[in-house]
């Protein structure tokens, strides 16, 4: 099996900001070079975004989120994801504030199956202890070579995080219904944060673009 590839990236336009969703903020974070965007599509959104990455000790990305208090449990379908970078990164994103270097933990989505540090697969999950703090990986329980088991499967990704207190699960599945465990992580963040779909290129000069479906909130 061959190296893979890093694909060419697309020509993606930004669409034109609006309001995504009642009660949904929309917008970037960490100021990029090109300004991201969300449009309402079908039963969700179409996310584009430049930055420089969500990573290390501050981020760039465009953040289409809600403020939720206590705990939850949130679920989205990622059906396409169009990106700049070998480490261009969609996913759900659980964030203290909207400060560029803010505590956080996200359920990545990468936009296919290649070796980065310790995984295949196309999932991952990241947090940031504290803010101004280095961002720290949960890699995949099998480390390459083995296969991965949690591999890209567009149209059909799905991320699901559920928070109970200082305790996230985070969770993939290939039709929103049976739901594989990814990892779990102890953190303490805000009683009240912001959760929702983030996007980042990894190039702060390409934009990347990603379609999120299917949103849902389920208090807990």
């Amino acid at each position: 099996m061959g190296t893979p590839t890093t694909p060419k990236p697309a020509e993606v336009q930004p669409s034109s900001p609006a309001p995504p969703a009642p009660g949904f903020l929309n917008l970037d974070i960490g100021s990029p070079t090109l300004a991201g965007s969300a449009r309402q599509v079908e039963t969700g959104w179409e996310l584009i975004a430049a930055g420089a990455d969500i990573w290390e000790k501050s981020d760039q990305f465009h953040f289409l989120c809600q403020q939720i208090t206590g705990d939850f449990d949130v679920a989205v379908r990622v059906e396409s994801f169009t990106p700049a970078h070998v480490y261009s990164k969609a996913g759900l994103m659980i964030r203290e504030s909207l400060d560029a270097n803010s505590a956080h933990l996200m359920l990545v989505l990468f936009a296919y199956d290649a070796p980065r540090n310790n995984n295949l697969g196309a999932y991952e999950m990241q947090f940031r202890p504290q803010a101004g703090k280095d961002c720290q990986a949960v890699y995949p329980v099998k480390r390459p070579p083995a296969p991965p088991e949690f591999p890209a499967a567009f149209p059909n990704c799905w991320l699901r995080v559920e928070r109970r207190g200082d305790q996230f699960s985070a969770f993939g599945s290939t039709d929103g219904k049976t739901w594989r465990l990814y990892a779990v992580q102890t953190l303490a963040l805000a009683g009240t944060v912001y959760v929702g779909p983030a996007l980042t290129s990894h190039d702060p000069n390409v934009l990347a673009k990603a379609s999120f479906q299917n949103y849902t909130n389920r208090p807990r």
